[in-house]
């Protein structure tokens, strides 16, 4: 019987979180996060393919449906299993998704950019590609990941840490940065539940700012995702439904 209590509290409890998230996207309830009137040039760092559909597309598609200029920088073309040429053009495809313009996707194939967990990224050289791109696309505004990558994968958290050092050493004191919070795997794979962290863990953040942003287009993020053929797997085909 107290099995029975415990599913059904279960049950109830993520019904109620779904319902929670549908509200909140119909009310743009969470549209707190840039909403001035002016649109801003807005420049998403990412290491490789697919992390912009992976952990990026909720924030994307707030960004693109209050029609703010994003462009992506994609560090490198995702190349450890010889496929550079193959993720690169699902990056493209998955971009068209996520209505990005094609020539604001920037996808790089450099030698010392290459995709892997024993290629460490120098973060001098990486602050100076972001440099150039925050000057020739005019960028207000640059969100990439945390300090430890979401997956904690060794690139994303080069990528963090070179723009941070573009940020220490610019005198565009104008631009602002925001990260991508990493949380734990179950909250990962929560679904729905994971509303009510997000919501608490965002009141109760001291060290700066926090912003829970809801996916306002689940079904867009899952196409975008599924786009990417080689990658596709069970925990992201698991992951790609989080809101």
């Amino acid at each position: 019987m107290s099995w029975l209590l415990v599913i059904v509290s279960t049950i109830v409890v993520w019904v109620a979180s779904l319902f929670k998230i549908l509200n909140s996207s119909r009310s743009q309830s969470n549209a707190a996060f840039l909403t001035t009137g002016d649109k801003k040039n807005v420049l998403l760092v990412i290491a490789h393919p697919d992390d912009e559909s992976m952990f990026f597309s909720p924030t994307i598609n707030y960004l693109t449906s209050r029609r703010h200029n994003l462009h992506i920088l994609c560090m490198s073309n995702g190349n450890a299993d010889g496929m550079g040429n193959i993720r690169k053009d699902e990056l493209h495809r998955a971009c068209a998704v996520l209505k990005i313009p094609l020539e604001q996707v920037k996808v790089l194939d450099l030698v010392d950019f290459q995709d892997g967990f024993d290629k460490l990224w120098n973060h001098k050289s990486l602050a100076k590609i972001v440099e150039e791109e925050v000057v020739n696309c005019s960028i207000d505004l640059i969100i990439t990941f945390d300090n430890y990558g979401v997956s904690g994968h060794c690139n994303h958290r080069d990528v963090h840490h070179g723009i941070w050092s573009y940020l220490n050493g610019t005198s565009e004191r104008n631009i602002e940065a925001w990260e991508l919070m990493t949380t734990n795997i179950l909250r990962k794979y929560s679904g729905p539940l994971d509303i009510w962290l997000s919501i608490l863990s965002a009141t109760q953040y001291r060290r700066g700012q926090v912003h829970c942003l809801l996916n306002e287009h689940p079904k867009k993020s899952f196409l975008a995702m599924s786009q990417h053929h080689s990658q596709w797997v069970w925990c992201d085909f698991l992951y790609s439904f989080n809101p």
